[in-house]
């Protein structure tokens, strides 16, 4: 499996860096985003190192989809949003600010004003926690 030892995902996978795990299978794994959209932003990844779209195997593709899936049915059955974005930002003009493959599985609320491109904001850790508890529960 390939890894970029730079990589913050990379390190995620390899547990070298902590984060709030929602799923794990043989190819993909799917936790929260410490820098959310709105309340409930996980992503769903590739296990090997894929940079972007254009690298991305079509069946690993299929297996992060799946994850996603998979996530965003919890993210509605924990959290009932009104609806649900999955983006998946490639290359620099369109803002994807970790170069390994990943699909945001976004939850929306009519009204939220959640602009494409919302910016890295650090989130509240214990409420990233305590969404990620019931998303989890809901796996």
């Amino acid at each position: 499996m390939s890894s970029d030892p730079n990589c913050v995902f990379c390190k995620i996978v390899a547990g070298t860096i902590p984060c709030f795990k929602l799923h794990e299978d043989e190819h993909s794994i799917a936790f929260m985003d410490i820098n959310p959209g709105n309340e409930g932003h996980a992503l769903a990844i590739p296990k090997a190192h894929h940079p972007d779209l254009h690298s991305m195997p079509p069946e690993l593709l299929g297996a992060v989809a799946r994850t996603a899936q998979r996530v965003a049915a919890a993210v509605q059955k924990a959290l009932n949003p009104d609806g649900l974005n999955l983006v998946q930002a490639n290359g620099r003009g369109a803002e994807q600010s970790v170069f390994h493959f990943h699909l945001h599985v976004l939850p929306r609320r009519v009204g939220d004003e959640l602009k494409l491109n919302w910016g890295h904001r650090p989130g509240d850790m214990a409420r990233i926690k305590a969404i990620y508890e019931r998303v989890k529960a809901a796996i």
